[in-house]
């Protein structure tokens, strides 16, 4: 490969999850079918690679601090350290040096989708380097498999597929099949959610690893407490979907509330004295409903509010030590390009 001089970026968006997280994890999707509805915003996961003309590799991680250097030369081992990197790295048997950076916009456990995000942005560098066209949805499969088969790290499916498609997507689960529906939106209705969505840092981040366990345990021992909020949590993904569809936005925040409440009898990890606290001290000051996005415990909680309350409960929850986050919707999911240096 002659890539003097050469600058391969990546971008992949980070995502909310509206409805239906849980049910895109196995085997309860691979057995009754799960459904999402997600949308991505504008937090990115990055990857930059500039070749080298040797087998020396240096890698720099912005978020987990860490600086590594290794010689490709055959397949790396997994330890632990960095295995997103080289489980792609084994994959495309890449042979020839690098120095890559990675930073993402979100903490690790921030319930964004981020490790899944990480590992589409290096897929995506990686492949426009290689000059490997693949689809999209080739690229979330194989992040996913690669992420969650052959690391074995625990999570749903939904998050591989919402980095690269973008936008907001109603995602199906049947057995081993993954359906993309990108939803078209009016303007008007994106514009009026996005004002009267409160996006905000609990400051505190979680590991979503423990939470998925128990959840799954519940299901695999047919607790009914557990299978009904999944089946639940389910039928309310298309039901918010409906809402979003024909712009009724209140409908959505009510559909929220009971995601949540739904959401919270998967496990009793999700939530925990300081979540409830932020959640009840919204919804006294008007919000409409809310949830915590990704698996629970901390990270990201978002409000679709009264627009007249908005501020309110804003103020309210800086009061608690929650960062507000300001954001926008994001359209395009995974984004590769090259620049001259």
């Amino acid at each position: 490969m002659s890539d003097k001089g050469v600058l391969i970026r990546s971008k992949a968006p980070l995502r909310i999850s509206f409805a239906g997280g849980g049910t895109d994890v196995s085997p309860y999707c691979d057995e009754r079918g799960g459904a999402v509805l997600s949308a991505t915003i504008d937090m990115y996961a990055y990857c930059s690679i500039v070749p080298r003309n040797d087998r020396q590799i240096s890698i720099r991680s912005l978020d987990y601090g860490r600086e590594e250097r290794w010689t490709a030369n055959g397949l790396f081992t997994y330890d632990g350290n960095l295995d997103l990197i080289k489980a792609v790295l084994n994959h495309f048997d890449v042979k020839q040096g690098f120095d890559m950076f990675l930073h993402c916009d979100a903490p690790p456990g921030s319930g964004l989708g981020g490790s899944s995000t990480v590992i589409v942005s290096i897929l995506g560098a990686i492949t426009e380097w290689m000059n490997e066209p693949m689809s999209q949805y080739e690229m979330a499969k194989l992040a996913y498999s690669l992420e969650r088969e052959e690391l074995g790290f625990k999570g749903g499916r939904q998050d591989q597929y919402a980095a690269v498609f973008g936008g907001f997507n109603y995602i199906e689960f049947k057995g081993n099949d993954t359906i993309v529906t990108p939803l078209r939106i009016k303007g008007d209705v994106l514009n009026e959610l996005h004002y009267l969505l409160l996006l905000c840092y609990t400051g505190k981040t979680r590991d979503s690893a423990n939470i998925i366990d128990e959840q799954t345990k519940g299901y695999i021992d047919k607790k009914e407490d557990v299978v009904q909020a999944l089946d639940n949590a389910k039928k309310l993904a298309k039901e918010t979907k409906d809402a979003l569809m024909v712009g009724d936005i209140k409908r959505i925040g009510v559909l929220l509330n009971e995601s949540w409440e739904q959401k919270k009898r998967f496990t009793k990890k999700i939530t925990n004295d300081r979540v409830d606290a932020i959640y009840s001290t919204a919804m006294a000051n008007g919000a409409l409903g809310g949830k915590i996005s990704g698996a629970g415990g901390g990270g990201f909680m978002f409000f679709i509010c009264d627009y007249e309350r908005k501020h309110v409960v804003a103020k309210e929850l800086a009061k608690l030590g929650v960062e507000m986050t300001h954001f926008n919707f994001d359209k395009h999911g995974l984004q590769t390009w090259r620049f001259m240096r």
